[in-house]
């Protein structure tokens, strides 16, 4: 595993555990298909189907975390969870929502989790 791909897995750990802190339940991580892409957290909230994109990044220089979906990355993002519902028995009764968390790794100090809510 390199650098960057620890780095994401870390900041994909932490957004699960404040996932579930805020009281959902992830179903299932980083969830592939075929080459269309990959969905980093899949999440029930309450009735509520959950695609999440998390974004990773070290303070400093970079983007910040939460700037990092663009529109072609939010309708990959609504594809996908439409091939999830096939494979996996139909949309729940509360439909389905995309969230960003953003992982903020400043170089001194704890981790900054944030989670936006309904993003795309």
């Amino acid at each position: 595993m390199n650098a960057r791909s620890a780095l994401g897995k870390y900041g994909e750990t932490l957004a699960a555990r404040r996932l579930t802190d805020t009281g959902m339940a992830v179903l299932e991580r980083n969830w592939r298909c075929g080459r269309t892409g990959e969905i980093d957290i899949v999440a029930r909230d309450g009735d509520v189907l959950v695609v999440c994109e998390v974004k990773t990044r070290r303070g400093g220089t970079f983007e910040h975390p939460m700037a990092g979906v663009s529109p072609e990355k939010a309708q990959r993002l609504r594809d996908l969870a439409e091939r999830w519902i096939q494979q996996h028995g139909g949309a729940p009764p509360g439909g389905v929502r995309i969230d960003l968390v953003g992982v903020l790794l400043p170089q001194r100090g704890a981790p900054v989790v944030e989670h936006a809510r309904g993003v795309a």
